[in-house]
């Protein structure tokens, strides 16, 4: 059972799964979105440019159907129409087709951003697997596309059918009007129809939206135990960052004993706390810090200190105030300023004596 549990996946993707996932193509987006949002696009290109489309679509008909037919058809003729055909088509559908082709490269990188790769489309045998292929048949995931599916469907004919009934009574009165009122008229209450059609989609496509976005976060879902093994991949080992976390505490140790020779003096608590200075004139305009430590370390500390003959002097109050707030390379504060000095006056002083 403990398992079984362990298996399940109840973790939140991490980045990193993400980044992956993406870099493989893996991105949620809601193709109603694009198809809905397209659809008004395209429709509102034909309420613009129906006119056009139109005088477009009545010039091609009237040159082909004219009855001007060369004398002699040969490959100059034939190109010469081929010529004129594609003209006419293109002047037809270029506002369709750019207006197609601006919505599907828009609502793509509004929801997926720029994303370039090619492990998508990469064959793999288990996309022509005939198990795999029953199990995405009879999945959750289809029955819940199928369901969807059914919904829109119900959405679009409840739309188109309520158009229908308010619109029936107007195509019968437009059998007896003039071809070049009647068909323009027609084409105005099948775009409005369309148009609505549309926004009837649109309302559908956020629905579908939030839908696809909780898939994609439940599929990239990762076990406990996926999320600790990734962590060590990208932080690295807790217990190997531990000890060199531990190597780095004792290299930085090793380093401030070693800096306790070239101190003035060592100032202690005298038992828990011991901090060394070092003041050069020439350097620096206060003493510094060159090693601290508190317990062990402090021991550590003066015991350098005396096999250095380096001056341990003990004082309460200035050694806890330069623990507690300096580091090693800061220099004294200007409040302990007085103190450090007598302290370093009287070390000076027995030097000289010793000297003398």
């Amino acid at each position: 059972m403990s398992e079984q549990r362990a298996g399940e996946r109840t973790e939140k993707a991490t980045p990193k799964r993400k980044r992956d996932a993406r870099e493989k193509g893996q991105v949620f987006k809601s193709v109603e979105v694009i198809s809905a949002f397209s659809l008004l696009v395209i429709f509102g290109v034909f309420r613009i440019f129906g006119k056009g489309i139109a005088g477009n679509t009545q010039s091609m008909m009237r040159s082909f159907f004219s009855g001007n037919v060369p004398e002699v058809v040969n490959g100059a003729a034939a190109a010469e129409a081929l010529t004129t055909a594609v003209q006419y088509f293109l002047m037809i559908t270029a506002p369709i087709l750019i207006a197609a082709l601006l919505c599907g490269v828009v609502f793509n990188v509004v929801q997926v951003g720029f994303n370039f790769t090619t492990k998508a489309i990469e064959p793999k045998l288990s996309k022509i697997s005939m198990a795999g292929g029953f199990k995405r048949i009879f999945s959750q995931r289809t029955l819940i596309d199928l369901l969807k599916s059914m919904i829109k469907i119900v959405l679009l004919v409840w739309v188109a059918y309520s158009e229908y009934r308010k619109r029936m009574g107007t195509f019968p009165s437009l059998m007896g009007e003039d071809l070049a009122y009647a068909i323009p008229t027609a084409m105005d209450i099948l775009l409005s129809v369309a148009f609505k059609l549309g926004i009837a989609f649109a309302i559908f496509a956020p629905f579908d939206y939030m839908y696809q976005r909780w898939r994609y976060n439940k599929d990239l879902m990762m076990t406990k135990e996926e999320v600790r093994e990734e962590y060590k991949l990208t932080e690295g080992n807790p217990q190997t960052k531990s000890r060199i976390s531990q190597k780095q505490r004792q290299m930085s140790r090793m380093r401030m004993i070693q800096a306790v020779k070239d101190a003035d003096v060592v100032i202690t608590n005298p038992t828990h706390y011991a901090v060394a200075l070092a003041y050069d004139d020439g350097k620096h305009e206060a003493p510094v810090v060159v090693a601290k430590g508190k317990d062990y370390l402090a021991q550590r500390i003066k015991e350098e200190a005396r096999e250095q003959h380096v001056e341990i002097v003990e004082n309460r109050q200035v050694a806890r105030s330069l623990y507690f707030f300096c580091e090693v390379g800061d220099e004294v504060p200007e409040d302990l300023y007085k103190a450090v000095a007598e302290i370093l006056a009287y070390v000076y002083r027995l030097k000289q004596k010793m000297r003398r």
